[in-house]
């Protein structure tokens, strides 16, 4: 299994509600920082930094899309 997106990509991120739906808040551009060892459950995570605020936060691939 390959990681999809790479290190100092830009990338949009859309936010998951409870049970994995999607919020309803626009997607916002994240920069790829890190990328995390595969869990146990065989997802790929990353760490990623917002563009626009000081925030980090760890998410999942398929939470992720490229920014175009």
């Amino acid at each position: 299994m390959s990681y999809a997106y790479k290190l100092n990509e830009d990338v949009l991120h859309q936010r998951q509600g409870p049970q994995g739906r999607a919020e309803t808040e626009p997607q916002r551009i994240y920069t790829i920082v890190q990328r995390m060892p595969i869990e146990a459950d065989g997802r790929l995570r990353y760490r990623i930094k917002s563009k626009s605020e000081n925030v980090e936060r760890v998410v999942t691939e398929d939470e992720l899309s490229y920014c175009q």
